[in-house]
């Protein structure tokens, strides 16, 4: 494929004065290619355990620790990583003025010994508060090789702030800011400092990625520290996260209308009727792509082919599971359609219809992380609001998402107020997210991977702003942004989908050697799989199926053959 932008180029005025003109600015239009980066150097770690007791020193930043990980002590997928240097620290160390509590961005950096050249900042999810391993683990559900096992330098962090101190660190601005986008642009200059510390020389190339919030962090780093990286991969991006956690406290307030025990929300939509509903989705869509399958490939056809009132039975007396009730119906429909305030404003995207519907992690985020201690009525009401919310909530944090005021609290979320003087959506959420002139004009590169059945941040939210980029560089996103989605995969995995990908190697060869990933060989997790077995892969699915992941807006569609196979499906209109 040959990449190129369009640029430009205004020519200078010519006067010709023997045609008595004043003359004019004449302009050309010409094609460019954009920049191809260099593939990656790589090194050998000179010395470990010299990083720690002053052998490295950077502004604010205090080495706890440095030691040699032997190979083998770390197994991913059966096969066991290479020796590394572990590295641990904090930066910024400080003691609030507004709550007392100490706060410092904790770290930990993985450097193998052997190394690709490559970095690695590994953004975590929720809403953060530990160090997660720093292996680069968090591609496909179960990914058979880590970043760290290919050889990159991979740090994680925290975010600012310690598990102890979560959700309430959102009472304090700065600790909010820092899990919103600062500690990434504080650790990426440190990160690449240790690793020139410890090979000699700095990163040749740099990526980002995440999973949710992790994903959040990678969209937000494409336009705020779009000079820091090369490679760009977002899954399950949770980029309007303070309008989606706003969307799981409607959705509860749907659900409780339905639910026959107040305090279980999934009894307003139980798991029979979930597959009732999955299976009345694939009656209509499931062939869309040319064979039964049990898989939706063809998202957008399934809108106008599905009808919820029309495709699913009614009950005419009693649930018991094989239909839903007409207030049922209203309830998920309100919920698929998206987050609406009374006067029926639009709060936050709508959903497609996937029969992923059915899976355990779709109940469990819909029914209970949006009501429950650790999750979406804490983040609503301390870290997202300006003001937050009274600590008297922590409670009953039930009380607080089915009394959650839609007119007048959700706004909150762009408020600020005394000492909170950016709001949440200014410091979560990508700021100009469709220009990434930065990242395009380097050479840069960013892939997109989200599952149709994703229950807590809408696949079709990330459609919008896919097509929106693709609309402001007038139909030319994909020379350097691509999106895929993974139908039946819930929120970052799972669900009755293909969800093991090898994202990592599409993305650094589309980075360093042009590859533009065409398509994506995703397989599913059946008996067996050494990344982890999906327990919801169905039984009359291939243990091992293949399935092309394909960019938007083209579909996988069968062109004979197994349909067990992913060479029997090309990416198409």
């Amino acid at each position: 494929m040959n990449i190129t932008f369009r640029a430009t180029v205004v020519a200078a005025a010519v006067l010709l004065s023997a045609c008595g003109g004043g003359g004019k600015g004449i302009t050309i239009e010409t094609e460019l290619p954009l920049p191809q980066l260099t593939a990656a150097q790589g090194a050998t770690l000179s010395s470990c355990t010299a990083l720690s007791g002053g052998g490295f020193s950077f502004a604010n930043t205090s080495i706890t620790a440095a030691s040699v990980v032997a190979a083998g002590t770390l197994v991913n997928a059966t096969q066991p990583v290479g020796e590394h240097c572990l590295v641990t620290g904090k930066m910024n160390q400080r003691v609030s003025t507004v709550d007392g509590q100490t706060y410092a961005i904790g770290f930990e950096m993985r450097l193998p010994k052997d190394w690709n050249g490559r970095f690695l900042y590994q953004g975590n999810g929720g809403t953060d508060g530990v160090v997660s391993q720093a292996n680069g683990g968090f591609v496909g559900g179960g990914p058979l090789q880590n970043a760290l096992q290919m050889g990159f330098a991979v740090i994680s962090s925290d975010a600012g702030h310690s598990s102890a101190q979560n959700p309430l660190y959102g009472l304090d601005p700065q600790a909010r800011l820092d899990y919103g986008y600062m500690a990434v642009g504080t650790l990426t200059p440190m990160a690449k400092a240790l690793v020139k510390a410890a090979y000699g020389k700095g990163p040749d190339r740099s990526y980002i990625g995440g999973t949710s919030n992790g994903g959040r962090h990678t969209m937000v780093a494409a336009t705020r520290y779009a000079d820091q990286y090369d490679g760009y991969l977002a899954l399950s991006p949770g980029f309007h996260l303070p309008k989606a956690a706003v969307a799981q406290l409607y959705g509860a307030q749907q659900w409780a209308t339905v639910a026959t025990t107040n305090t279980n929300l999934e009894t307003g939509f139980t798991q029979a009727e979930r597959t009732v509903v999955a299976n009345a989705i694939l009656a209509r869509c499931d062939a869309l792509d040319g064979v039964a399958d049990g898989i939706v490939n063809d998202v957008e056809g399934c809108r106008t082919a599905f009808d919820l009132q029309r495709d699913v039975p009614t009950c005419t007396g009693a649930r018991d599971g094989t239909c839903l009730s007409a207030a049922q119906k209203t309830a998920v429909g309100n919920v698929y359609t998206g987050a609406r305030n009374s006067r029926g404003e639009k709060l936050y995207s709508r959903w497609p219809y996937d029969p992923g519907l059915r899976a355990t992690g779709w109940a469990d985020w819909k029914f209970r992380n949006s009501v429950g201690a650790a999750r979406d009525p804490v983040a609503v009401a301390f870290i997202f609001s300006s003001p937050p919310a009274s600590t008297s909530i922590l409670s009953d944090t039930l009380n607080y998402a089915l009394t959650f005021n839609f007119d007048t609290d959700a706004p909150k979320i762009f408020a600020t107020s005394g000492v909170y003087a950016e709001s949440s959506w200014s410091f979560m959420t990508p700021p100009n997210e469709t220009r990434l002139d930065t990242l395009r004009q380097r050479g840069a590169k960013m892939l997109v991977i989200h599952g149709s059945s994703d229950p807590v941040f809408s696949v079709d939210d990330t459609t919008t702003w896919y097509e929106a980029v693709d609309a402001q560089y007038e139909g030319t996103a994909a020379d350097f942004v691509r999106f895929y989605r993974v139908p039946g995969m819930g929120h970052s995995r799972g669900g009755p989908a293909t969800d093991q990908f090898d994202a990592f190697t599409a993305l650094v060869n589309w980075v360093e050697k042009g590859q533009a990933p065409d398509r994506i060989v995703a397989s599913a997790r059946g008996a067996g799989n050494t990344g982890g077995v999906n327990p919801e892969v169905p039984s009359d699915w291939a243990a091992n199926r293949t399935r092309p992941l394909c960019p938007h807006p083209l579909v996988a569609r069968y062109t004979g053959g197994d349909k067990e196979s992913a060479a029997s499906f090309a990416c198409q209109r």
